[in-house]
């Protein structure tokens, strides 16, 4: 299956051991962290394309643009609406509600941190709340880690109950066309429900000893969270490009819009209306201001792994596997969907869910015919989104989100720990993907 649009390997070696050996070395390094991972995939991609694995033109069919659009759109939007002072404004008003008792503020941030990152993403989420947090905890005198570790949780099972909640949603719901809808009835039942169990173990470990001085206590509720809200009319501007662009969601598959194109469209018309009023140079000043706050690392990341993924694809290499991974399994589609969710989940855990999930799209669209047609896929879509947004929280590299909160604990000097936290998180991540299996099973097998 030698692509035509591809020039001749260099050295005349073989199309599908020079892209391999350059996909491994790659995949080494971005896990070691021995090298930036952006740094690594453009590198990788590069030597794809040099190598004459791929040619230019096919190099950039491989970057899927639908998912770097919708993560573009929806940084621009989140970069501007954090300016109002929303989110602190959520924070505050959740521990007030609770009357700042200590276990109440826990689930509070729990639940605020999965909600939002069902409708932000969970990246940009903690970045919002995790700040919050040190301060309300800082004022109560508590130790940090309970709080950050119960939102390292929360914001991956929020985020693996949209389609923008997180990035391996993201490239299943662009390579597939499943749309914001079919991630909602299928994977929000599945995710509201884990993230109740979850406080179990939360409460028992930490919550039931989770405890306050009264002054302290009303220290934080003097806090007003009106004061929070720095921009009133950005506000209620911001408020209203992104349920527009939520209802885009929702609608936008059923009349062919992708979801990057709507979250471009609500990127480009917030920057208009907070650009509105300013003269030229302050609309400058404003716009690269808010253009900084994309996090151009990440994009760069991803363009360069679709091209790794789009060379080891077009060698044939990845049907192969495929093939391979049918053969392990006997062809059984619930033994393939389990083994899917499985590997999926232990593998996020050791590296990061979004390159590994980069190259089981393919591997799974090969698996069509053997099931008789992409429909027959739809249960192995679902178990790919559970095992890798799930096992994000296997251990602190598992998902982005958690290296951003364990950079906010390191600075405020309450830094969290590889091992123990993945002592306690594993077992508690196995469990909730033991329990997407069964939901799996009984639903769609």
């Amino acid at each position: 299956m030698h692509d035509p649009h591809q020039a001749q390997v260099l050295f005349g070696l073989s199309p599908m051991w020079f892209a391999g050996t350059v996909f491994v070395i790659s995949y080494i390094l971005i896990v070691t962290e021995q090298l930036n991972r952006a740094v690594v995939a453009m590198l990788g991609a590069s030597v794809m394309v040099v190598g004459g694995v791929l040619n230019q033109q096919a190099a950039m069919q491989g970057i899927d643009f639908n998912t770097i659009g919708l993560l573009t759109g929806m940084m621009i939007i989140v970069a501007i609406t954090s300016e109002s002072g929303v989110f602190q404004y959520l924070a505050i008003k959740s521990a007030k509600l609770v009357k700042g008792d200590p276990w109440g503020i826990l689930v509070m941030l729990m639940l605020v941190t999965a909600f939002l990152s069902a409708l932000l993403d969970n990246v940009t989420t903690v970045l919002l709340i995790a700040p919050i947090t040190l301060l309300i905890t800082d004022t109560l005198k508590l130790n940090a880690y309970p709080y950050l570790f119960g939102e390292i949780f929360a914001s991956n099972i929020g985020g693996t109950a949209t389609l923008i909640g997180d990035p391996p949603n993201i490239m299943i719901g662009s390579a597939t066309g499943l749309g914001y809808n079919d991630f909602l009835f299928n994977l929000a039942p599945i995710a509201v429900f884990i993230l109740a169990l979850t406080l179990i173990p939360v409460y028992l470990i930490w919550g039931r000893h989770l405890t306050a001085e009264p002054r302290l206590i009303d220290k934080v509720m003097s806090y007003r969270e009106r004061d929070a809200i720095k921009d009133p009319l950005l506000l209620k501007k911001s408020l209203f490009v992104l349920a527009l662009v939520m209802f885009g969601f929702i609608l936008g598959h059923d009349v062919g819009l992708e979801p990057a194109t709507i979250a471009m469209l609500g990127a480009a018309i917030l920057l208009a209306l907070s650009c509105l009023s300013n003269s030229a140079e302050e609309q400058s000043a404003k716009v690269t201001r808010t253009l900084r706050e994309v996090e151009w690392m990440t994009l760069f990341f991803f363009m360069g792994l679709f091209i790794l993924v789009y060379g080891i694809e077009t060698t044939g290499l990845l049907e192969l596997l495929a093939e391979l991974v049918l053969g392990l399994t006997g062809g059984d589609k619930t033994v393939t969907a389990l083994s899917i969710m499985y590997v999926s989940a232990t593998a996020s855990a050791i590296v990061d869910n979004i390159p590994f999930v980069a190259t089981m799209i393919p591997l799974i669209e090969n698996m069509a015919a053997s099931f008789g047609g992409s429909d027959e896929l739809i249960p192995l879509w679902w178990s790919l989104a559970l095992g890798s947004c799930l096992g994000g929280n296997g251990s602190l590299v598992g998902a982005s989100a958690n290296l951003i909160v364990a950079g906010f604990a390191e600075r405020s000097g309450q830094p969290i720990r590889f091992l123990p936290f993945m002592l306690l998180a594993f077992p508690m991540m196995m469990a909730s993907v033991f329990i997407s299996s069964v939901y799996v099973y009984f639903r769609y097998l």
